[in-house]
């Protein structure tokens, strides 16, 4: 009985030990910064498919192997099939992403932060008609929460080589800080891009942005303008949010963006030295200087959120 006394002390000092070591480590991930942004610094991240941790084979194969680091990768392996993958994170939102083109990886991110992830995909047999490929629930940790939206993915696709990513270095050369590049960026795409009404009332459902596209063509449709917005500030490692969902009743997606000195701010920004204001970029470059535009895109009410990628 004397051995369990005094035993109880190191075992409970062990327990609290590793208690205190787990919350500090919960609090230092929690913590996380992005590394400094450097003026006209490209540092675009590069999703992988190691192979270590797969779901599926053929048609379609997931990759798993780097789901710390807010992403899977998918790969359609025959020509002629549509695949539709859907992945249900912690906060209940199911997204749906589709695979048409056979041979090339596609990542997709995991924009719910931690927790569980119900991974599914689907096979187009007929018309509408899918059918269940297979099913898998993981345990996501990531190792840093802004992971997510510093990648590449298939809705905000970039790539060392693409264009908007050496403007993007252009713009920011001599901008001394995070928000500088945002603001040269920003300015530089509603003077730049002009929206395409009849575009946006023919775009079909799947449709995916080309962001060097609409920099060469100048127009373009909301999602146009965010996923610009976005690959070029990912591409300079500020973290960035594409977000789809309504302005109004209309459907819309605009950007979120982590500045440095002030964290997340929602809704793409301007910022006239004294004050931030709530500046959607599609509205900015159509309504121009009008007070009612600005009045909406100032009222972040306006704006309901569906998913963000």
């Amino acid at each position: 009985m004397k051995f369990q006394k005094y035993c109880i002390f190191p075992a409970l000092f062990l327990f609290l030990s590793l208690l205190l070591f787990g919350c500090s480590q919960g609090e230092e991930k929690k913590n996380q910064k992005p590394e400094a942004y450097s003026p006209g610094q490209i540092n675009v991240l590069s999703p992988k498919a190691d192979g270590k941790n797969t779901l599926g084979g053929d048609p379609v194969l997931l990759d798993l192997s780097n789901i710390s680091q807010g992403y899977i990768m998918g790969i359609l392996s025959e020509e002629g099939k549509k695949i539709n993958i859907q992945i249900i994170g912690p906060d209940g939102v199911t997204y749906k992403y589709f695979l048409t083109e056979a041979g090339d990886y596609t990542a997709f991110p995991l924009t719910a932060g931690d927790g569980n992830y119900l991974i599914l995909a689907f096979e187009n047999v007929a018309g509408d008609q899918y059918a269940s490929l297979f099913s898998e629930s993981v345990d996501v940790t990531l190792d840093n929460e802004f992971l997510p939206f510093l990648y590449p993915n298939q809705y905000v696709d970039f790539h060392e080589d693409n264009r908007c990513v050496q403007l993007a270095a252009e713009l920011s050369e001599n901008a001394e800080s995070d928000l500088k590049a945002l603001e040269n960026i920003y300015d530089y795409i509603i003077a730049n891009i002009t929206y395409d009404s009849q575009k946006a009332a023919l775009v079909e459902v799947g449709y995916l942005p080309d962001i060097d596209s609409t920099l060469s063509t100048g127009t373009g449709i909301c999602f146009d303008y965010a996923a610009v917005m976005a690959s070029m500030l990912r591409s300079l490692g500020i973290p960035t949010k594409l977000t789809i969902g309504y302005s109004a009743s209309v459907r819309h997606a605009w950007v979120d963006v982590y500045i440095e000195s002030i964290g997340w701010v929602e809704h793409a920004v301007e910022f006239n030295g004294n004050e931030w204001r709530f500046m959607d970029p599609t509205f900015a470059s159509t309504g121009g200087s009008d007070p009612a535009i600005l009045e909406f895109i100032g009222d972040g009410e306006n704006y309901m959120v569906q998913y963000i990628r």
